[in-house]
């Protein structure tokens, strides 16, 4: 196998692989179709990836490492907490509105990948998870790691049905409304005051 691509041609090839498992599913995407939608033949991609699952790997592993890299870099550079889920916030609104097929294609096609690629996605999404719940942590410092964590796994279930549920929205108006309902929720109290008390439930992975 020759080496992978880079710069604009590996953003070009991972694209278009994610818009195609996302119409027709792993199964019904075929390497040649790959190949013409970057302008190549399928053999010619032969070069750089050994394979359908392998270019999967690629772009699933791709987006989790991008959220988590962009995510530590938002937290370092935040001044305060509040400023810091500001950012996380408006990062991941962004990634969901503008690459819905990342979404669609984790939810549907992630068991699809090798061990190894699964591995390196499920480890990247859970630090990108940490990364959320330590600032959680400075803003509701009285509540569990546990419930902190459950908190950002169902605020993601929210920024990640935009593929669902954007409908007539335009893109602003839809992230300003995210935004508006992610603050919300992260900042809410774990239980209503006079309330029983209730256990959050959350996912896994960071659903994607």
């Amino acid at each position: 196998m020759g080496s992978r691509p880079t710069g604009e041609r590996r953003t070009a090839i991972l694209g278009a692989a994610a818009e195609l498992f996302a119409e027709r599913g792993f199964r019904g995407v075929t390497i040649d179709d790959l190949g013409r939608a970057v302008g190549t033949s399928g053999p010619a991609l032969y070069r750089h990836f050994p394979g359908k699952e392998a270019l999967l790997g690629e772009v699933l592993v791709d987006v989790s490492d991008r959220l988590a890299r962009r995510g530590a870099e938002v937290v370092a550079a935040a001044r305060e907490p509040r400023e810091a889920l500001d950012l996380l916030l408006r990062g991941h609104i962004a990634f969901a509105l503008d690459e819905p097929a990342l979404i669609t294609v984790h939810d549907r096609e992630l068991g699809h990948l090798t061990e190894d690629d699964q591995y390196r996605v499920r480890r990247l999404q859970r630090g990108y998870v940490e990364q959320w719940v330590g600032v959680l942590a400075d803003l509701r410092p009285h509540d569990s790691a546990d419930v902190l964590r459950a908190a950002v796994h169902a605020v993601f279930g929210l920024l990640n049905s935009t593929p669902h549920s954007r409908g007539g929205l335009g893109r602003q108006e839809m992230a300003d409304l995210l935004l508006t309902m992610g603050a919300a929720a992260l900042t809410a109290p774990a239980t209503i005051p006079g309330a029983p008390a209730a256990t959050a439930a959350g996912g896994t992975v960071p659903r994607l």
